[in-house]
């Protein structure tokens, strides 16, 4: 068990975490998760998560005004429906 410190510690630095997130994937997503940290300097595979939904969320927010963007969207989603087992766990 834990000590008393350490489990404070560890709760003050995870206390904007409100849900695990256990991503399961290929290999090579989680290569792509750890590529994309090290280009962005976030703090592991799960911030790498966080972010990439944050960035789907703003490239979507301003497809709604470009019509690149949201061709680029829906060409990434083509795709990744298409190759979809490629990616899946």
């Amino acid at each position: 068990m834990a000590t008393v410190d350490a489990q404070r510690k560890w709760r003050d630095k995870n206390r904007f975490v409100k849900h695990q997130l256990n991503v399961m994937a290929r290999r090579q997503i989680h290569r792509y998760l750890e590529d994309i940290a090290g280009d962005f300097g976030l703090r592991g595979k799960g911030e790498a998560v966080t972010f990439a939904s944050f960035l789907t969320r703003a490239l979507m927010l301003r497809g709604d005004n470009d019509d690149a963007i949201r061709q680029m969207l829906e060409d990434c989603a083509d795709s990744y429906r298409r190759d979809r087992d490629i990616y899946s766990a």
